[in-house]
């Protein structure tokens, strides 16, 4: 039978394989005379890896985790104080997301908490869990927007609840009102010691009730989010501000060259000078205004005149004493 026809079969079996992979394959085992149970492994090889590598795609596209700064490229020297041998130690063995642990990095803006989340999530997909990473506000809008309580259960199930890891980022930045808070506590009692949660502040616990003022559900949210929780606590400046790009340096402005003095100033000038040589009186400087050179002659300042210690020079010349 020839390769073509192979080829086309197993992808009708249900291959996640190419048809050009597979042709390539039963080629290389034709010339290569490779033997039955040779075949079958390389070929079941061949699929796991498609298969691996379909579902490593999918669960990153699901989990949305967006443009970051990989863990190799974070500046460990930037923070002035955190735990990293338990972020180390979160990240190595994700050992937190089978036990059903939660998550805190809590710190000011620009810190670096969303970064190390997405990190621990993009671990997670590589090591074959289900991830979401989405922020408080996104959530809330998500949920809000639904016509119906079927349909809030619904997307609740399948894109806050089945995730084995679920990040919710930017916690206290924006207020919410009691029905949020309801959806967040939904989210957290239902995950509770069976599905992480990790989640990213810039407040401490005592000051939750601040972003969901009058909700009673807060004090049973922090109960539950806490009890089984890996605190890091970051303290740093804003790594926006350490790099933001200065703005540009304003080009100074350079006044166009004037005109040189006819001969009649040029006499001028030369005469005062030799008037001032030789005299007692202080000798000062005075620029010529920005007028014609023949305007200066015939409208010189009123009281100053060139033989009387004052010595006109051209707009943009060096002056020099005597």
């Amino acid at each position: 039978m020839p390769s073509d026809d192979i080829a086309t079969q197993l992808r009708s079996l249900g291959f996640r394989s190419s048809l050009v992979v597979l042709r390539t394959f039963i080629e290389h085992a034709t010339h290569a005379r490779l033997g039955a149970l040779e075949i079958c492994e390389k070929l079941v090889e061949t699929e796991r890896r498609e298969r691996e590598a379909r579902n490593l795609a999918a669960r990153t596209r699901i989990a949305t985790l967006g443009k970051f700064t990989t863990i190799d490229r974070f500046d460990w020297n930037h923070p002035k104080t955190i735990d990293r041998n338990l972020y180390d130690n979160l990240y190595s063995t994700l050992d937190f997301i089978e036990r059903g642990d939660n998550v805190l990095f809590r710190g000011p803006s620009g810190v670096g908490k969303t970064t190390l989340a997405q990190n621990l999530g993009l671990a997670a997909i590589l090591r074959g869990y289900t991830v979401r990473f989405c922020s408080l506000a996104a959530v809330l809008a998500d949920l809000l927007r639904r016509e119906s309580l079927p349909a809030v259960e619904r997307c609740l199930k399948h894109r806050y609840l089945a995730p084995k890891l679920l990040i919710v980022d930017e916690l206290g930045y924006l207020p919410c009102d009691g029905r949020s808070a309801d959806l967040l506590y939904n989210i957290v009692f239902r995950r509770h010691e069976n599905r992480s949660v990790v989640i990213t502040t810039n407040l401490p616990y005592k000051q939750w009730g601040t972003v969901f003022p009058g909700a009673a559900c807060v004090v049973a949210l922090v109960d539950r989010f806490s009890q089984h929780c890996h605190i890091l606590d970051i303290d740093a400046d804003s790594w926006r501000q350490k790099t933001q790009t200065p703005p540009p340096k304003k080009a100074k402005l350079r006044r166009p060259a004037w005109p040189d003095f006819d001969g009649k100033l040029g006499r001028l000038q030369s005469s005062s000078r030799r008037a001032l040589e030789g005299s007692a009186r202080p000798h000062f400087w005075l620029s010529v205004p920005r007028v014609a050179p023949k305007e200066c002659l015939t409208s010189p300042p009123p009281g100053l005149t060139p033989g009387a210690g004052v010595l006109l020079l051209a707009p943009g010349s060096t002056p020099q004493r005597s």
